[in-house]
């Protein structure tokens, strides 16, 4: 016989106002008042990660309860993505409206773990919105899309402080979602859906109907 599912139960959970309260709603800057946007959000067992529209990340921390703040040098723009990911180290990744691309490695109080705050930087590839970030799963590498289709692969060398990028596949409608795993990327465009084989640099649709 049939073992009965147990019923499924809904639960409100209310807003998170100890994190929200953490974001200033405005910020000045000169003469101007500016209001800040939350752009961007993602989150797993250690952090919430929070874009705005003022290029600041606010990064929460679960077990302490502490908020932190990064920033981009320079120009501030709205960060369009945030992807985090925690393995040896605990990283997360940042795309902005105009195309930059960060990696923030995170200072960790565990031992043998990092200790100072780094920063890698995907240069000068991207030229438009970020709209997709996806890691592998042991932070050596990161895939990243824009509304133009582009994609670039950057492999991240922590030890040495090195991040090489290079431009690997170009779609002629925006870049919506990343999936990477086992030396395949799985992309999602406007138009179609398809598997990108890293190793031998070749492309698999999935499905036969552009998207409409």
């Amino acid at each position: 016989m049939a073992s009965v599912a147990s019923p499924v139960i809904f639960k409100e959970f209310c807003p998170l106002y100890y994190l929200l309260n953490a974001i200033p709603t405005k910020v000045q800057k000169g003469f101007r008042s500016i209001v800040v946007y939350l752009t961007a959000l993602d989150t797993n067992g250690d952090y919430i990660a929070v874009g705005s529209s003022i290029g600041m990340l606010y990064l929460y921390c679960r077990h302490l309860n502490q908020m932190k703040k990064y920033n981009f040098e320079g120009k501030c723009e709205s960060i369009t993505f945030v992807k985090l990911l925690s393995c040896f180290d605990d990283l997360v990744a940042v795309g902005t409206a105009s195309g930059r691309v960060a990696v923030f490695q995170l200072v960790s109080s565990l031992p043998g773990r990092n200790k100072q705050l780094r920063r890698f930087d995907v240069a000068g590839i991207h030229r438009s919105s970020i709209t997709a970030l996806a890691w592998s799963p042991n932070g050596m590498k990161l895939f990243s899309g824009d509304d133009k289709g582009k994609i670039v692969y950057s492999a991240l060398d922590l030890d040495q402080g090195l991040c090489n990028s290079s431009l690997v596949l170009e779609e002629p409608s925006s870049i919506v979602q990343l999936d990477y795993n086992q030396k395949v990327l799985l992309v999602s465009t406007l138009q179609r859906t398809l598997l990108f084989y890293t190793e031998e640099k070749s492309v698999k649709q999935v499905g036969t109907q552009p998207r409409k």
